[in-house]
């Protein structure tokens, strides 16, 4: 099939990130219909796949954007006046174009912008031409596309829909240099929670009274409000900024100023020149497409704001510990005005994006945006961040952040060889980078240098932090070689990052400066922000959004893989001490434990896998499985096998794991109980048994892990064979009694005690006990020693039944088990049993059984005085040939459970 070794590993790398982000990554990860059945997948699923997320990637567009069609064709450019070849990329809402020479040309065009979409006159000039026209008077020409007629036919039809979904009212009154309509759509604002965390009102909220209404919001920028002079002459900043402006608004006349405009080479070299203040808000909104969510959800911000107002969770607690944290050093932050307006753009986001809700280093971002943003417009600035720049970066894990790591790693040792070769070990470097990543340097470097850092973000996405920081690195090589530890080495990157200078703001130096200097220590050079950029563009601009996104998705694979690793390091390192199965045995464990929470949740219709693998828990809590996946796991592990009666207790082991009745388990319970089962001594062994057959409900919290060393109910001094004489009873029950006696004495005094057993429940107890002795070995002595053991504990319950109620009409029933429990036939030991009526099979009604009740330490007293049921609890298990003929016969057991589920299926159909 595959005759080109690239091309089958690049098939693989594909496969291996579907499957792993479907497995481990279900946060974020929705599948394409096509991937649902993964015997179906093919080839071109998977190169679909690959350009849909180039496309989304390449222009930052949503995710639930679907990519329709990609087709070769050219369009008119008029500043160089003539036709550019590339490809038109059409989806849901959007027509863009691509050039075929890399960023020489792009151009979004959302399709509630455009006004009409027109068939020209086919000519051998203008081969297949068509005209989209857009609001701010602008048209684009494309020719040479292959169906047109179909592709206008389509785009028509989405334009109609785009527009009748987002009814648009273009606002003529409003004079703005960089105008859009104004879009009124109803309110789509519905029910919001952060995350889990249910909200409650303030206390000081009283009932009854007025719903609160929404503080006004600011109107402004905050620079603008709070504006600060340099220590450069007013007159040269003005000068400068003046120019600045004139530049841009020269190239606006020629490239468009909506969000519609040409993207060229040229407007990059404007960008990394330092945007000017009085534009830089609005042109972030244009480059990140915010523009276009701000003019279609017109109030939705208002009401996002009023519906939150008021509302207290951890989220809101997180935000207000951080309110004061944000930009400190800046005057707009030192007032409530700017305070105010943070916790509301940010409790508005959380509000409206529960999965992400707020994390750590969105104040900062935030604080800027508000700087140079209107209020609402900052809140749609964080959206496009958040949800389309850097997707998985904001949320618990940090995935896209330390994909991102990992993918500068393999950058610098491409572009900077020989400061990989000197620092071997790269997780320093990768370790300080992630604050880059995560606050786009403004956390590291001063606010006046780090804007334009964001100015470039903003136009290039994550490729211009990748190519900074990689400046940076360079810059720093030579002292980076001779650095004698990691520590110097991020000295000097601290160093040289706090003085990085903008010596074009129009504002103070506001920067947080975090490196320490001795005495005897000179600080370093200033450097030029602007310098940095043109280097960073200049030396390691050559990296295209498709060769990123292949690295981030091999990286990703690294990345998902590593936090398994970890996550099973976490959950062993917590268990281990608490169980005695050796460490090998107890990884293969937790791997087959995995495998069947997996097998359960992604070969089964429909997938629960959101209910069953939740990230956010505590480790041992990430992988549950149910009744049914434990079922298999105790057929295929226990060393208590009985037969048909196998299910029957898997079924209420489960039910006694359960203990928050939420029918999930999680690892540490599980191998809780093998371990019993393993490692445990005769009387934690018979303990369990013991609560398998007593209601869940009235037990009481899981003990099995209690090292069995510490426990004295069974004193490994006392004599395993209790000797009695022939014909001597009176004699024997005295014994009985005193050693009853003994071991009560001897119970852990800070142990509850469990509740007696109802002579149905005892009698279900034998049942197992029997179940569990067939195909022994010793299977004779054994049922002959558990017939004994059952006539010896059938007297003590009567004793007890005629000391708290004399004449109870159960004892003839005791006296019938008892005869049939002495009876040779083995078989006839539960024959009585079965005639117990069916109604009492529930739980222990006083009033059904009488005061017939035996206590665990009866059991554990009875049972020590056979030898041969001593043996048996007491023999050594080994669980590693279990472990290996369970990894070995899994997928083929739940084959055949599978098999026999279809079964009824296909006979109904044949039906």
């Amino acid at each position: 099939m595959f005759f080109n070794l690239d091309e089958v590993f690049k098939i693989m790398e594909q496969l291996a990130d579907v499957t792993l982000r479907r497995l481990l990554d279900n946060e974020v990860f929705d599948l394409d219909p096509d991937l649902q059945e993964p015997s179906q997948i093919t080839k071109r699923d998977l190169e679909a796949r690959a350009q849909k997320e180039f496309f989304r990637a390449f222009f930052r567009l949503p995710r639930k954007e679907k990519l329709h069609g990609v087709m070769d064709c050219s369009l008119w450019t008029p500043f160089n006046r003539c036709h550019t070849p590339g490809r038109m990329f059409t989806s849901d809402s959007y027509i863009c174009f691509a050039s075929r020479e890399d960023g020489c040309c792009n151009v979004i065009l959302p399709l509630r912008e455009v006004v009409s979409i027109e068939k020209m006159e086919d000519t051998s000039l203008l081969p297949n031409p068509i005209i989209v026209s857009i609001r701010s008077k602008m048209a684009f020409q494309f020719i040479e596309l292959k169906d047109r007629d179909n592709l206008v036919e389509s785009l028509l039809v989405r334009l109609k829909q785009v527009h009748a979904n987002h009814p648009v009212h273009y606002d003529t009154s409003r004079n703005e240099d960089m105008t859009s309509p104004v879009f009124h759509s109803p309110n789509m604002c519905g029910d919001h929670k952060f995350g889990d965390h249910e909200m409650v009102s303030l206390q000081n909220s009283e009932e009854g009274s007025e719903k609160e209404k929404s503080p006004p919001l600011n109107p402004e920028a905050l620079i603008a409000i709070f504006q600060q002079s340099g220590g450069q002459s007013p007159d040269s900043l003005v000068s400068r900024e003046q120019i600045k402006i004139s530049l841009w608004n020269d190239h606006f006349v020629e490239y468009g100023r909506t969000v519609c405009m040409f993207r060229t080479e040229k407007i990059r070299k404007l960008v990394a020149m330092g945007i000017p203040e009085s534009l830089r808000g609005r042109l972030w909104l244009l480059f990140s497409d915010a523009v276009t969510d701000l003019a279609s959800h017109a109030g939705y911000y208002g009401n996002l704001v009023e519906e939150s107002m008021g509302k207290c969770c951890l989220v809101t607690e997180e935000i207000e510990r951080d309110l004061h944290r944000s930009l400190p050093e800046h005057p707009a932050f030192q007032n409530e005005m700017g305070i105010a307006a943070l916790r509301r753009v940010l409790t508005a986001y959380a509000y409206r994006n529960p999965k992400i809700g707020y994390c750590q280093s969105m104040n900062i971002l935030t604080s800027v945006l508000l700087l140079y943003a209107k209020e609402e417009e900052a809140f749609w600035l964080l959206v496009a961040v958040c949800e389309r720049m850097l997707p998985d970066y904001f949320n618990h894990r940090v995935i896209g952040a330390q994909v991102d790591q990992s993918v500068f790693e393999e950058l610098i040792k491409e572009h900077l060889p020989e400061l990989a070769e000197h620092m071997t070990d790269l997780t320093a470097l990768a370790s300080v980078s992630l604050s880059w990543f995560l606050t786009l340097f403004l956390s590291i470097m001063p606010l006046e240098s780090a804007v334009n850092v964001v100015d470039c973000f903003f136009y290039d996405g994550i490729k211009a932090i990748f190519q900074l920081g990689l400046a940076v690195l360079d810059a720093n090589a030579e002292d980076l070689c001779n650095s004698k530890d990691d520590g110097q080495a991020l000295m000097i990157l601290s160093r040289f990052l706090d003085h990085i200078k903008n010596e074009e703001s129009p504002g103070p130096a506001v920067g947080s400066y975090h490196a320490f200097f001795s005495d005897d220590q000179e600080p370093p050079p200033v450097t030029d922000i602007a310098d940095l950029i043109r280097d960073s563009y200049e030396k390691f601009g050559d990296q295209s959004v498709e060769q990123i996104e292949h690295l981030r998705c091999k990286h990703r694979i690294r990345v998902l893989q590593g936090h398994e690793d970890t996550t099973k390091q976490n959950v062993l390192r917590v268990v281990i001490p608490e169980v005695s199965i050796i460490p090998e045995d107890l990884e293969d464990l937790y791997n087959l434990f995995k495998r069947e929470h997996m097998m359960s949740c992604y070969w089964e219709q429909p997938s629960p896998v959101l209910q069953r693998h939740d990230p956010s828990r505590p480790y041992a809590e990430q992988y549950r499985i149910d009744p049914e996946q434990f079922a298999n796991l105790f057929k295929l592990l226990s060393p208590w096998t009985c037969g048909a009666h196998t299910e029957i207790l898997a079924q209420r082991t489960f039910r006694l794991l359960d203990e928050n009745m939420d029918h999930l388990i999680e690892f540490k319970g599980f191998v809780s109980c093998l371990d019993v089962m393993y490692n445990g001594e005769m009387n934690e062994k018979i303990k369990l048994l013991y609560r398998l057959h007593i209601p869940p409900a009235l037990t009481e919290n899981d003990q099995d892990c209690q090292s069995p060393l510490k426990n004295p109910l069974l004193s490994t001094s006392r004599p395993l064979v209790f000797g009695k004489s022939n014909g001597d009873a009176a004699d024997y029950q005295k014994q009985l009694k005193q050693m009853i006696k003994d071991l009560a004495k001897e119970k852990d005094k800070t142990e509850k005690e469990l509740p007696k057993m109802s002579q149905r429940e005892f009698i279900q107890f034998c049942k197992t006990l029997y179940s569990m002795f067939h195909e022994d070995p010793e299977e004779n002595s054994l049922y002959q020693a558990i017939a004994m053991v059952t006539t010896l504990l059938l007297q003590i319950g009567e004793v007890g039944q005629r000391s708290s109620s004399s004449g109870s009409c159960s004892q003839d029933g005791g006296e019938d088990l008892r005869a049939a429990a002495s009876s040779p036939d083995q078989d006839s030991v539960f024959a009585e049993a079965e005639t117990v009526p069916q109604d009492s099979q529930g739980f222990p009604d006083a009033g059904r059984d009488g005061d017939w009740t035996v206590s665990l330490e009866h059991i554990l007293a009875s049972l020590l005085t056979e030898q041969s049921l001593v043996n048996f609890f007491e023999k050594p298990l080994e669980i590693k040939s279990k472990l290996e003929n369970a990894k070995i016969n899994q997928y083929r057991l739940k084959n055949l459970e599978m098999s026999r589920q279809s079964q009824p299926e296909l006979k109904l159909n044949n039906l």
